[in-house]
């Protein structure tokens, strides 16, 4: 199937915004289910996209009477719950900007952002949210009104609205309401991690959005109203808010509301999300799940693997089953480069996963193949946007998914964004001959040894990650004689390996971490990561960690990415000790 070009996706979605596509799908699809949730006494919950609607048009009605009106800045902190999608799309039903802030953010990154942003308006979820919000409003002189969800025993200041007041109010006419914004008009600003300085302002317009969301439909060809989808990372990433809030509502998903990661799990087999989206290090530790749960058994986990390279279809529609995607149709891997070993094992048991090239910069999505995968790559052009390499090999793209500049910062847009429309990604790249695309490596991270070599990091540690004991690893060797790695244990397949290879793992990680035998095996999967590297790239000594990097921490962003520069901070006494000083 052809894919659309700019111009084809500019016709359909001419005139088009977030909010006049949203009440389309009301008008058409009210009596099908948008959101879904789990109540705390463990009983489920849903809502109509007739009754989203309604509650997204009273919310508005309470936003606007607090002087909230197109061009403001409405910001969001909160978890992933259904309120989110009503309080995000009552912003843009009254033509405001509205952002979210990782549910982490510590009082100073809040201020920075809501300053940075001009917020006039804030919503926060419990009363935990705003006291780090209170801790710096008297350094946010924009924020006029703070709103909060929930309030049990009403401890929130008398100047802070409750939610529940807003939805008090008759609910705004949703025809005049879609109308007030326009397709030029700032729909969200997505904050970057802030990984190689301050966060910068990411600006997405209403036609940014829908057109991302039309290339999306178009790619998909089929329908998608009551197409089962879990969203369950920060509505801050760009991934998240596209995938399961902005197609949502375009497309008509069925939602489940996942309020921490680290319920996955649990969600997973009763949702059975038939498009699933996760970062890398989400689908290895659902691989990790599975094996840990066989490992503590050596014939047992022979017969395992054994089924599964034989393709034995009762084993692998057991396997698909206890993770919960028995029933995906479309399976998503992107934000960062996953293990090919890790892909290659999700699509030999049958469930069909693909990679997504992207930045929050594209809306998302640069490019993309959902069904005709080719194990390696990221897919080829995503429809509605053009993408090729410079001399260097870096990626660049152009189409109506690209951004409107970085907030407040011409400097750094002009870096991003020639005078020619393209954005230039940072990433390096290869084309294949049917136009499928290879990330290499970033261009900043690239290591250049002592010796004057260019190393790409990323490609050995998602070498060293493909190994069972591994579960994270930084590699080092920028300006440095030869290639290193800090390596962390795998928490969840550490323990059944050691019970199945005698070792004491009464003491915990950090007794296994100094385990002769953990250590004799970890030094012989770096031996084995090795050999697809050539001399040069070669990691010639590593430690090994105990305490696994948890999102959003000096080690990882929120959305787990490695943030280098903090690792190497934390652990310079390690690196220094491998190169001896």
């Amino acid at each position: 199937m052809a894919r659309l070009t700019k111009d084809e996706i500019d016709k359909v979605v001419q005139g088009q915004t977030v909010s006049s596509r949203f009440r389309d799908v009301v008008g058409a699809h009210g009596d099908a289910i948008a959101l879904r949730w789990r109540n705390a006494d463990e009983t489920w919950g849903a809502t109509t996209y007739g009754e989203y609607g309604d509650q997204a048009c009273r919310v508005a009605t309470g936003l606007s009477q607090l002087g909230l009106t197109r061009g403001d800045r409405l910001v969001l902190l909160m978890r992933n719950r259904p309120e989110f999608h009503v309080a995000d799309m009552a912003g843009l039903l009254c033509g405001a900007t509205v952002f979210s802030i990782y549910s982490s953010s510590s009082p100073e990154q809040i201020e920075y952002l809501a300053n940075h942003s001009e917020a006039s308006v804030a919503i926060v979820e419990d009363i935990g949210f705003l006291e780090r919000l209170l801790k710096v409003r008297a350094e946010l002189p924009n924020l006029r009104h703070v709103i909060i969800l929930e309030d049990p025993d009403g401890l929130a200041p008398d100047d802070v609205v409750a939610y529940s007041t807003l939805l008090d109010n008759s609910p705004v006419d949703i025809d005049l309401a879609a109308s007030v914004a326009q397709p030029e008009d700032l729909a969200t600003i997505i904050y970057t991690s802030g990984t190689t300085g301050p966060p910068k302002g990411v600006m997405l317009s209403h036609y940014n959005i829908v057109f991302t969301a039309e290339g999306y439909v178009s790619l998909l060809d089929r329908e998608l109203v009551g197409f089962r989808a879990l969203s369950y990372l920060p509505m801050a990433h760009i991934a998240e808010r596209m995938s399961s809030y902005y197609l949502g509502i375009l497309g008509g998903l069925d939602v489940t509301t996942c309020p921490d990661a680290g319920l996955l799990s649990q969600y997973l087999p009763h949702v059975r999300p038939q498009t699933f989206f996760g970062v890398p290090r989400v689908w290895e530790k659902l691989h990790a799940g599975v094996m840990a749960a066989v490992s503590g058994d050596a014939e047992k986990l022979k017969q395992f693997e054994g089924a599964i390279a034989a393709g034995h279809e009762e084993t692998l529609a057991g396997v698909r089953q206890l993770l919960g995607l028995d029933a995906a149709e479309i399976a998503v891997t992107g934000a960062a480069p996953i293990p090919v070993e890790i892909f290659n094992w999700f699509r030999s048991i049958g469930v069909p996963l693909s990679e997504i090239y992207g930045m929050s910069e594209s809306t998302g999505p640069i490019t993309w193949d959902a069904y005709e995968v080719r194990p390696g790559t990221v897919g080829r052009n995503f429809p509605g946007c053009e993408v090729k390499l410079l001399d260097d090999g870096e990626v660049v793209c152009r189409g109506g998914n690209v951004f409107l500049g970085y907030l407040k910062d011409p400097d750094k847009t002009a870096e991003a964004l020639d005078d020619d429309g393209w954005l230039h990604t940072g990433d390096i790249g290869a084309f294949d001959d049917d136009g499928y695309l290879k990330i290499v490596d970033r261009k900043k991270e690239l290591i250049i040894t002592a010796g004057g070599k260019n190393i790409s990091p990323a490609n050995i540690e998602a070498a060293l990650k493909s190994f069972e004991l591994i579960g994270q690893a930084c590699v080092i060797g920028d300006n440095k004689p030869f290639i290193s790695a800090l390596l962390v244990l795998d928490s969840e397949v550490a323990p059944a390996w050691a019970k199945q290879h005698g070792v004491d793992a009464s003491g915990g990680m950090a007794a296994l971490a100094s385990d002769p035998t953990v250590l004799e095996e970890i030094e012989r999967e770096v031996k084995e990561a090795n050999q697809r590297f050539s001399q040069v790239e070669r990691v010639k000594k590593w430690t090994l960690l105990h305490d696994e990097w948890q999102p959003d921490s000096d080690e990882l962003t929120p959305t787990m990415k490695l943030k280098r520069r903090g690792i190497h901070a934390k652990y310079a006494p390690e690196i220094d000790a491998i190169y001896g000083g």
